[in-house]
C-alpha cells in the first residue's frame, strides 16, 4: 500500500513536470525559417506583409499592361493575376495595408500595428522598389529593402 501510493505520489510528480516542460517549449519562440534564398523577412508576419505587397505590385503591374493606366482602388485588380477578392480588405493580420492612388501611380504602404525589429513598415510605388524603416511609417525616402 505504502509503495502504491509513493508510485503514485512519483507518478503525479514526474508528469507535473513533463506538462510543464511541454508548456514552456510551446512559449518558446521558434527562430523565422527564410523562404526563399534571399528572404529579407524577419518573421513570418513581414514574410506575409511583403508577400502581399509583391502580390499586388504584380496585380498592377498585368492591370496597367492590359488597361494602359493604374488600377485606382483594390478592388479593380480582383482576378489580376493572383490578387483574390479576400485581398481587398485591408486588414492584413499584424499589418494594416494603405493604398493610394495618384495621377501617374500608385503607393502601398503597410503599416504593422505593433512596430519593432521583427515587424518593420513597408513603401513600394508603381517602380515597384520596397522600401522598409525600422522607426517610422516607411516612404519613398527609407531604405531600400534588400
Amino acid at each position: 500500500m505504502i509503495r502504491s501510493l509513493f508510485f503514485r505520489k512519483s507518478f503525479c510528480v514526474a508528469l507535473t513536470f513533463t506538462f510543464a516542460a511541454l508548456v514552456a517549449a510551446a512559449q518558446a519562440p521558434i527562430p523565422y525559417q527564410p523562404k526563399f534564398p534571399g528572404d529579407p523577412a524577419r518573421s513570418e508576419s513581414e514574410a506575409t506583409a511583403l508577400g502581399y505587397m509583391r502580390t499586388v505590385i504584380r496585380a498592377q503591374k498585368l492591370y496597367d499592361k492590359k488597361n494602359d493606366k493604374y488600377a485606382t482602388a483594390l478592388p479593380e485588380l480582383v482576378h489580376t493575376g493572383n490578387f483574390t477578392k479576400r485581398m481587398v480588405s485591408t486588414d492584413r493580420g499584424d499589418y494594416t495595408a494603405v493604398f493610394r492612388s495618384h495621377k501617374d501611380g500608385y503607393d502601398l504602404t503597410m503599416t504593422p500595428k505593433t512596430q519593432d525589429t521583427e515587424h518593420r513598415s513597408f513603401f513600394a510605388k508603381e517602380d515597384g522598389v520596397i522600401h522598409a524603416d525600422e522607426t517610422k511609417t516607411a516612404d519613398e525616402s527609407s531604405p531600400k529593402l534588400k
